[in-house]
């Protein structure tokens, strides 16, 4: 098997001795090259050579869901192909690694790079369905580029919340829970937009959705970890159907409240709901618009502004070592 090895160096819980063992131990077993990423962007072209070359059968990204992410556009650049694409496996290096958790992965690099060889030699695989946002044509947005998503996206609260937690990871401030429960406060008593929401949902068929605050969405359950702890914004969500979305039409300190507590309390069996909560299953095809220019995030990396973005949920999108 010849296999392509994507590092991001700084992976926050990997240390250059330990990405070293990983890569010894990954090469034991296969032909493996190695790769540095050395600039944003620079996952997504390794693997997008790989998926376009004749001889690798495999993408390992080491690194945080951001690292993934790119590893995931680039096998998908021209399109989902599971047959033939190069399989994917993740070593979880960042912070949260929602994603390979979310496929039932150890939280732990060395435990998870034992996880996925003996996945290998058991020819353990899955399909995964993915997520992908793109400019809404007749919109000031149409020009951007269509993107995958592997977890979750984001329009309005939440992706103002990651990018103030962006903006202090670049004043050097470490990414822990308490900084995104300090930027959730922040965010939330700075939302001009709190109590009347400017997010509208639309998809064919049905009437639109409208006066959201929040809108999550979310490709598997749980949309996040806190800790060791998972939270679930919607249940439902799963790799093997299309999307899901969590949307709130309010955000008054009650509703912050109430919310915050269903999250944290958040099951399998129950996630946010009540009257100001609005929660869809499984949509192939939808657009967020937006009366203003609002953030956006997916898979935890802020965006920009945006106005309208289009989602399309593609089941079997790419195979996956469990």
């Amino acid at each position: 098997m010849r296999a392509l090895l994507v590092v991001n160096p700084a992976a926050t819980t990997t240390s250059a001795r330990t990405r070293d063992v990983l890569i010894h131990a990954l090469a034991s077993e296969m032909k493996l090259e190695a790769v540095t990423t050395e600039y944003r962007g620079h996952g997504r072209d390794l693997a997008r050579r790989a998926a376009e070359s004749d001889d690798i059968d495999l993408v390992v990204a080491l690194g945080g869901d951001g690292t993934v992410n790119e590893v995931v556009n680039g096998l998908l650049h021209n399109g989902p192909d599971p047959d033939r694409l190069p399989r994917l496996a993740v070593v979880p290096g960042g912070s949260t690694n929602v994603f390979a958790r979310a496929l039932g992965l150890p939280n732990d690099a060395v435990e998870a790079t034992g996880a996925i060889l003996d996945a290998l030699a058991q020819k353990s695989e899955r399909t995964v369905g993915l997520g992908l946002a793109a400019g809404t044509p007749g919109t000031d947005d149409e020009a951007v580029p269509a993107r995958w998503f592997t977890f979750c996206a984001g329009f309005g609260f939440d992706a103002g919340v990651i990018g103030r937690v962006e903006q202090q990871r670049e004043r050097g401030k470490r990414s822990t829970h308490a900084l995104y429960v300090r930027q959730v406060v922040r965010q939330f008593f700075e939302e001009p937009h709190r109590r009347q929401g400017m997010i509208s949902l639309e998809r064919a068929g049905k009437a639109p959705v409208k006066d959201l605050v929040v809108s999550i969405v979310c490709n598997t359950a749980p949309w996040t970890y806190l800790g060791n702890r998972p939270v679930y914004a919607s249940p439902e969500a799963s790799f093997d159907s299309a999307l899901d979305v969590l949307g709130l039409t309010k955000l008054s300190p009650p509703a912050v409240a109430r919310y915050a507590t269903q999250l944290l309390t958040s099951t399998l069996d129950r996630g946010p709901h009540g009257r100001h909560a609005v929660s869809l299953h499984d949509l192939t095809d939808f657009t967020l618009h937006s009366k203003a220019p609002l953030p956006f995030q997916m898979d935890g990396d802020h965006l920009g502004l945006r106005t309208s973005v289009t989602f399309t949920g593609v089941r079997r999108a790419l195979r996956v070592i469990v």
